[in-house]
């Protein structure tokens, strides 16, 4: 039986062997540290081997090597270990298999047969590995495996880098983490960071959302990603985000998008471009910045809106809001105002801005909270709604259960708004009102839009400075100097609501200071002004319209059946209606304290060619929706 091998024996071999002054002075020698047995053969006159057999250890620098057998080519400078390999390097890396070819020159070592390479962070699973212990890189080509924590990688090939813990993945990329599944040509990623880098096409899944793109970083263990190169996001709601660069936040929850921005939202058939965008998933709102137009979808004519900013997100009713907690009710009293808990309820039009490091290009957790006070309307803005037989509640047109048709009877608004079939009940318990709702909360999407706002379809336009349109009601309501055009009429007022239905155009009311304008010729304009503006629409133009209030005023001009004018009818009277014709006004009736004068064309005075308040403000308006994006 061959004795275990003795140090001083080593010692020995390696002073006396002839062979190590052939060896090139910056080449480290192998020693033989341990092994059951040792013996030499030579090959030829220059070359000898040294084989070890059970327990072998073997060292190099400060690298070492184990197995169950091992030979060693002194004049190669080569090992070519068998079974249970394992290279300790420094003890920072580790490489595992059952067969090792190193060479000592080059410092490079080739394993086979259940490779297996860990950093104490992450391993590397490969049947046949090349690994370069000078420059810390390990390759393979035939298939590997990279398995950190709970995160497991595939790939036809593979380069490990051991200074920056760097994996390059490239074909065939398979990422599986029980958040995201990933899919790529090629990707790198890192096992002390759990940084993804994209360097080609890149397939990102996940419960929340489905990620397409050519470059960018995803941090695995944060949740913080960065992505570029027109890179296309889909959400769980089958909502579309496309930019040129998007940052996520995801434990926060928010995200950027930067340069030529969309999302597209198909469920609800609306498409916001711009430049930048900010969003915020935890409560599904956007801010949209630099150039925002929105586009409300319409099989044949659809809506464009534009503005210096645009800011959506969801909410519920004021009694919705208010019945947050169960069981809970909303007091109303005497002078309409809505009280919960003893502290009247304000509006919930709160905007959130995303703050973002664009340096760092991730989003900060940094929120700017501003509330928008909604628009304080006077008294003749209100209008009585029937409760119940002998009570009234005042409700301000801010709120929306009060938004019908001015002239229709009361009793008529109560049977369209509260149906049998709506929950909304009320109860009468000593003079105060109480509102009961007994089905769940809803939330409704809204969208403000703030400063040089302009909208554009084909059969109306409108533009003012800021505007309000909730999906709870479908109404669009305009702020500060706003126009609103259909067909060759101009209307305009302090404030306009404008009614849709089916996203179409149904009615339009506007607040003091009311006035229609409607082109019958060149500098030609039939003019009707009053206090309020109650229009209808047919087919997308203006087909009826009432102008009540504090004496309206009409400027008409007539025609006979030839179409020829034959004079202006300069009338006042507390109501006129105004009926229209494929878009012209065909008709005007004055009611009730009439008082009017008629003059021939020829006759009429140059001072009431016009009433006080007109502008004809067709500069004003847009001529197409291209001119929204510019």
């Amino acid at each position: 039986m061959t004795k275990p091998l003795s140090f001083s024996f080593i010692l020995i071999l390696f002073l006396t062997d002839s062979c190590f002054a052939q060896l090139p002075s910056e080449t480290r020698v192998i020693e033989i540290i341990d092994g059951n047995s040792l013996r030499q053969k030579s090959i030829d006159s220059v070359n000898k081997l040294e084989t070890i057999a059970g327990n072998v250890l073997l060292r190099e620098g400060f690298t070492k090597f184990s197995c169950d057998s091992a030979i060693i080519n002194r004049q190669q400078n080569t090992i070519e270990a068998f079974g249970n390999v394992h290279i300790n390097d420094a003890d920072s890396l580790h490489t595992y298999s059952q067969y090792l070819k190193y060479f000592g020159n080059e410092r490079v070592a080739h394993l086979t047969k259940d490779a297996k390479l860990t950093d104490k962070k992450g391993t590397l699973l490969t049947q046949d590995l090349t690994y370069d212990l000078a420059a810390g890189i390990g390759i393979y080509n035939t298939g590997g495996k990279v398995i950190n924590g709970s995160t497991v990688l595939t790939s036809k090939e593979g380069i490990y880098y051991a200074d920056t813990k760097d994996v390059y993945f490239k074909n065939n990329v398979d990422l599986t983490d029980p958040k995201y599944k990933i899919k790529a040509d090629s990707l790198l990623y890192n096992t002390q960071t759990q940084v993804v880098t994209f360097i080609g096409p890149t397939n990102i899944k996940s419960k929340e959302a489905n990620i397409f793109t050519t470059q960018g970083t995803y941090d695995l263990k944060n949740g913080n990603a960065f992505f570029g190169t027109r890179s296309l996001v889909t959400d769980s709601s089958s909502r579309i985000y496309q930019a040129d660069r998007i940052a996520i936040d995801e434990n926060a929850g928010l995200a950027e998008l930067e340069g030529r921005a969309v999302i597209k939202d198909s469920a609800n058939g609306v498409i916001v471009t711009a430049n930048h965008i900010y969003l915020n998933n935890k409560n599904s709102s956007f801010l949209a910045v630099n150039k925002p137009v929105m586009i409300i979808q319409q099989e044949k004519d659809s809506i464009y809106i534009s503005a210096d900013t645009l800011f959506s997100g969801f909410t519920t009713s004021i009694y919705s809001q208010a019945l947050a907690k169960k069981n809970d009710s909303v007091k109303i009293d005497s002078t309409g105002k809505i009280f919960r808990s003893g502290k009247p309820l304000q509006g919930d039009t709160v905007k959130t801005i995303l703050k973002i490091d664009s340096s760092q290009r991730r989003i900060t957790d940094t929120l700017k909270t501003s509330f928008i006070p909604k628009p304080v309307l006077n008294d003749s803005l209100q209008s009585d709604v029937l409760v119940n037989k002998d009570s009234v509640v005042n409700l301000h047109r801010s709120d929306t259960l009060a938004r019908d048709i001015i002239d229709s009877p009361v009793n008529n608004i109560i049977k369209q708004k509260y149906s049998v079939n709506d929950s909304l009940q009320r109860d009468t318990l000593k003079g105060t009102k109480v509102i009961k709702l007994n089905r769940p909360d809803t939330a409704f999407r809204y969208f403000l839009a703030f400063h040089h706002v302009r909208i554009f379809n084909d059969s109306l336009q409108s533009v003012c400075d800021s505007l309000f349109f909730s999906g709870q009601d479908s109404v669009f309501r305009l702020f500060q100097e706003p126009v609103v055009w259909s067909g060759k009429s101009q209307v305009t007022g302090d404030t306009i609501y404008l009614y849709t239905k089916n996203k179409n155009p149904e009615r339009l009311y506007v607040y003091d200071s009311g006035m229609i304008v409607n082109e019958s010729h060149k500098e030609i304009y039939n003019q009707i002004a009053g206090k309020t503006i109650n229009a209808y629409f047919k087919d997308g133009a203006i087909d009826y319209a009432r102008v009540k209030g504090q004496k309206a005023e009409s400027i008409y001009y007539v025609q006979d059946n030839d179409s020829a004018y034959v004079g202006m009818n300069n009338s006042t009277g507390d109501v006129i209606d105004m009926l229209f014709l494929k878009g012209e006004l065909n008709k005007v009736k004055v009611i009730n304290d009439v008082h009017g004068i008629m003059y021939p064309m020829r006759q009429i005075p140059g001072d009431k060619k016009f009433l006080k308040a007109f502008k004809w403000l067709d500069k004003r308006r847009p001529k197409n929706k291209l001119e929204l994006f510019e």
